[in-house]
């Protein structure tokens, strides 16, 4: 089971299930229901489990060349690609099921992020727009929250904010974390921006980034949530996105850290802004 979890990366859920919860909430604009609450859970769980599964399979033979990859499951030989798939496979029956169970609506554009899932491992192959392929497949998650309340575009404006906020959060972080490999994809010709335009560019492009996750945030709290009780939550993420960029030399803290508090400190801003 620890193999399963070390696979998936299962921690990382804390990025993304805080904001599609928020987009749910948005959604609502009040309670979710047990069975809505559960079915999300399933739904995203299931996601985040193709999602990795399928850039780990498809990146095994670079995580093979890579020292700070090759002990992964796949590179290392502790899983074999037969239990990869069965990964995969389990991930999709949860998602595909749960989608249905929400409905109709689910069940038809469910297929929309598979794809998203499936492309973006291999942008970093021949574009340096690879990291908005991570930061896309993310944003997903905030619309797909709205979705799984509300069948409709109608009204989704703040939903679609919250989107852009993960978007840019998202991918500036990655670019962050890129800068581990800035000389292993310069090496094996990656195009990640690190090994493009250097540490330094990297860096001041992900804080450009930030600034425009932030603004998203700004946005959606002055256009939906604006309420004393929010405001804290919203100069606090803020902050975070600062050390973020602080504190981006030590990547286990900007990256890991930081991040699984900023996605719950953004879910806290949008319920005391719908509830305060």
């Amino acid at each position: 089971m620890n193999r399963f979890f070390r696979f998936i990366k299962i921690e990382h859920t804390l990025f993304a299930l805080p904001l599609i919860y928020a987009g749910a909430f948005i959604a609502a604009k009040g309670i979710l229901t047990i069975a809505q609450i559960l079915l999300i859970l399933s739904a995203a769980s299931g996601a985040r489990t193709i999602a990795f599964a399928l850039n780990r399979i498809i990146d095994r033979e670079i995580d093979r060349l890579n020292p700070r990859t090759a002990t992964r499951e796949l590179p290392s030989g502790r899983m074999t690609i037969h239990e990869a798939y069965g990964v995969l496979l389990t991930g999709a029956i949860f998602y595909f099921g749960s989608a249905a169970l929400l409905s109709t609506f689910c069940l038809i554009i469910s297929p929309i992020p598979i794809l998203v899932f499936g492309i973006y491992p291999y942008m970093k192959r021949f574009t340096l727009f690879s990291h908005f392929g991570v930061g896309i497949a993310d944003a997903l998650g905030p619309m797909g929250g709205w979705f799984a309340i509300r069948p409709s575009l109608q009204g989704a404006t703040p939903a679609i904010y919250l989107s852009l906020f993960t978007l840019f959060w998202v991918t500036g972080f990655d670019i962050i974390y890129a800068t581990l490999d800035e000389e292993f994809d310069r090496l094996h010709h990656l195009h990640s921006i690190p090994a493009i335009f250097g540490k330094k560019k990297a860096l001041q492009i992900s804080a450009l980034l930030h600034a425009a996750a932030f603004g998203s945030l700004v946005a959606l709290f002055f256009t939906s949530l604006y309420s004393s009780i929010a405001l804290p939550f919203l100069v606090l993420s803020g902050v975070l996105l600062y050390l973020e960029q602080k504190k981006s030399n030590d990547v286990e803290l900007a990256f890991f850290k930081i991040n699984a508090v900023e996605g719950f400190v953004v879910f806290g801003m949008v319920l005391a802004g719908i509830f305060g």
